[in-house]
C-alpha cells in the first residue's frame, strides 16, 4: 500500500488554485466535475511526486468549520529559509521559522484562504 491523496474542502476553488499554485508550484494533474451533484474535485500534485492533494469543491458552500481535530499537511522544501523568505514576501499567512524544544529551526506554518496550515519542513 501506499498513500494515495489529501482532501481539503474548499470554499473558493479559484483562490485555492492560485494559492497552492503559486506558493507551491503544485500542478493540476485532474479534474473531476460533478455539475448534477454540485461538486468539483481538482487533484493537484508537486513535480516529480505522484501523491496528490485533492481540492473539493461544494458549489455554493459558505465554508467549513475546521473545529479542533484538523491538524496540517507537511510539504518539504530543500532550502526552508528561502521558501520562508519567498513566502513571507508574497504576503502568505506565514508563521516564524521553529525548532522542537532544544532544536534548531527547521519549519514553519503558511495559511490557505480555507485556513488549512501547511507545515513547511527542512527537506
Amino acid at each position: 500500500m501506499k498513500m494515495a491523496h489529501t482532501c481539503v474542502r474548499v470554499k473558493d476553488l479559484e483562490a485555492s488554485l492560485k494559492f497552492y499554485q503559486e506558493a507551491f508550484a503544485f500542478e493540476e494533474s485532474r479534474r473531476r466535475d460533478f455539475p448534477e451533484n454540485e461538486f468539483t474535485l481538482v487533484y493537484l500534485t508537486l513535480p516529480g511526486d505522484d501523491y496528490e492533494l485533492e481540492l473539493t469543491y461544494n458549489y455554493n458552500h459558505p465554508g467549513y468549520d475546521l473545529g479542533n481535530g484538523y491538524g496540517h499537511i507537511a510539504i518539504a522544501a530543500d532550502d526552508l529559509e528561502a521558501t520562508h523568505a519567498k513566502h513571507q514576501a508574497a504576503g502568505f499567512n506565514v508563521t516564524d521559522l521553529k525548532g522542537l524544544p532544544g532544536t534548531d529551526p527547521s519549519y514553519y506554518f503558511i495559511v490557505d484562504p480555507d485556513g488549512y496550515k501547511i507545515e513547511v519542513i527542512r527537506g
